[in-house]
């Protein structure tokens, strides 16, 4: 079991930028597959970004392609998720999540680990 901790959420104009970071212990983050879920009020957890435990691959909800990017630095066990463009739909609570398996899932139900979650408000 890995353990996640999520920072970097905040409040941002439309058209504006954040970097959050998941710091993860207990196992290295190079054993797993990583993702980046959202959560807006009144609606279902939903994926946003993942990479592949070797990084070789990365996934992008179609709503966010050219605008988010997910990447790791192994040696501070961190990965992050860079976010341009915002705009006020991308506001929700940030999850980082990790799992275990060979392959990448972009399923909720597939990752079995979860950091706590940080608040992105996009204003307009």
């Amino acid at each position: 079991q890995v353990q996640l901790a999520e920072s970097g959420g905040g409040l941002v104009q439309a058209g504006g930028s954040l970097r959050l970071s998941c710091v993860a212990s207990g196992r290295p983050i190079g054993n797993y597959n990583m993702a980046w879920f959202r959560q807006a009020p009144g609606l279902e957890r939903e994926y946003v970004a993942a990479m592949h435990w070797s990084a070789a691959t990365t996934y992008y909800e179609d709503s966010v392609k050219g605008r988010f990017t997910i990447s790791r630095d192994k040696d501070k066990n961190t990965v992050y998720l860079h976010m341009s463009s915002l705009k006020p739909e991308d506001t929700g609570v940030y999850y980082c999540a990790a799992d275990s398996s060979q392959y990448v899932s972009l399923t909720r139900s597939h990752y079995t680990d979860w950091g706590q979650g940080t608040q992105v408000t996009v204003s307009s």
